[in-house]
Order: C-alpha cells, then sequence, then structure tokens
C-alpha cells in the first residue's frame, strides 16, 4: 500500500517571529509510519520534527519506498496534505498531527486605560480603545496586548469533502479529564464526523501508556503495541471488498 502519515505540532503565527504551538513531537506518528515501511509499505511522513526518527529505535528508513517532508506552520501542513492528496496517490491517510484548533487573527494594546483580570471577569481600569499592533515583529513597550483568535479549519475534516479522498481515513483525538466511556462516545462522533475508518483516541493522563482504537467497537492497546496493531487493522479494511 501507499501510506500518507501526518506527525508532530503545527505553528501558528502571531507575527513573523512568534508562534502559538503545542507539546507535541510527532514521535507516535513516526513510529507509525516506521513500522507501516517495515511491513514493506511505501510511506511518505509528513512531520515537523525529522529528528525524532534519529531518536526511535533501528535504522533510520533509507530506500525507494521511503520518504519524508518537513513542515513548520499551520498554513504549509495544509498546502502539504492538499497537494500530497490531489496529486499523489495513497491507499491509506493516518494523520497524526497535533494541529492547530486556532489561529492568531489579530493583536491589540489599549489605550487610555487597562484592562484587568478579575475574579469573575475582566475589568477595565478607564475608556479603554484597542489598537491594532499588528507588525512583522511585534514591539515589546505595551503593558499588556491582546490577542485575538479564530477557529483554524480542521483540517481531518477536508480530507474526504474538499480533497476527495477515498481511501481508508484514520484519525487521531486526544481528550483531557475524562473517562474511558465518555472518550469512546466523544472519538465515535468525532470519527463519523470526518467519515474516518479508524479512530485513535486517549486521553492526556493516559496518552503514554495506552490508546483505543477502532470504529464503532473500540479496544483498548498498549502504548508499545498501537503502530502494530493499527497497521494490522489497516490492512485488514484495505483487503475488504469495497461493497456497492
Amino acid at each position: 500500500m501507499n501510506i500518507l502519515v501526518t506527525a508532530g505540532n503545527t505553528l501558528a503565527m502571531i507575527d513573523r517571529v512568534r508562534c502559538i504551538t503545542n507539546i507535541f513531537s510527532g514521535r507516535t506518528g513516526a513510529q507509525i509510519a516506521k513500522e507501516a515501511w517495515t511491513r514493506g509499505h511505501h510511506v511518505r511522513l509528513l512531520t515537523s520534527h525529522p529528528e525524532i526518527l534519529l531518536q526511535l529505535p533501528g535504522d533510520v528508513p533509507s530506500n525507494a519506498h521511503w520518504s519524508i517532508q518537513s513542515y513548520r506552520s499551520f498554513e504549509d501542513l495544509r498546502e502539504a496534505l492538499r497537494n500530497n492528496i490531489q496529486f499523489d496517490t495513497w491507499n491509506a491517510v493516518i494523520h497524526c498531527a497535533a494541529v492547530s484548533d486556532y489561529l492568531a487573527a489579530g493583536i491589540y494594546s489599549s489605550e487610555g486605560g487597562e484592562f484587568l483580570a478579575r475574579p469573575g471577569g475582566i475589568a477595565s481600569s478607564g475608556p479603554v480603545t484597542m489598537v491594532d499592533r499588528a507588525a512583522d515583529k511585534i514591539k515589546s513597550g505595551d503593558a499588556e496586548l491582546w490577542l485575538r483568535l479564530v477557529r483554524a479549519p480542521k483540517l481531518v475534516d477536508l480530507i474526504r469533502t474538499d480533497w476527495q479522498f477515498n481511501g481508508i481515513l484514520v484519525k487521531f483525538k486526544l481528550e483531557a479529564g475524562i473517562d474511558e466511556s465518555e472518550l469512546i462516545e466523544r472519538a465515535e462522533h468525532s470519527r463519523l464526523r470526518s467519515h474516518a475508518d479508524l479512530m485513535v483516541a486517549n486521553t492526556l493522563e493516559g496518552r503514554n501508556e495506552w490508546a483505543l482504537l477502532g470504529a464503532g467497537n473500540y479496544e483498548r492497546v498498549g502504548r508499545g503495541q498501537l503502530p502494530g496493531r493499527l497497521l494490522a487493522e489497516v490492512e485488514k479494511l484495505a483487503e475488504t471488498p469495497v461493497e456497492d
């Protein structure tokens, strides 16, 4: 099979030198990509941290069945995904990257007063006018700055609808502070919304130990077994005849 794997985090740029991002390095996606290559598949890994491959056991894949494409920002990954899906042929897309949920849409300072964080809400010390401070490098002279964030498009939702991918789609979901039954409920709802064939879901608290894998019915998989179990399920789906 030809398998496209995304891994790592995205940068949501505030100006040309500052950004919002997350803590994820792309280790899980890199492990899955390497496992797929080991099993004889043609693999392309889109990752924000290609160096993470050097930290995995064994040799780094290096033949005609393996390629890496690096990205940094949300826009980089969106463009890379779109181009790969629309201009290359993939049997499966495993979308493991931790993509930005919000993008910066403006940064402002206050004139005529200051906003003050108070219990129960935000108060102002006087009449305030918000002044646009957008720049290539935002100056650091203001006592406080206000950053406006807007919801980012869900790239995984574009894979089917906008980019017309018809192969096997695997989605990942991370939640925090919920029990396993609620995680399954949220995971299945998310899978159906994105028209994904498989879901990998876990919690922030348990992500280093286990994950839930499935579609409708979920099994708990140990962290070390996840790449192999996931690829086995993808291979099984690839062998299943498509119903008319």
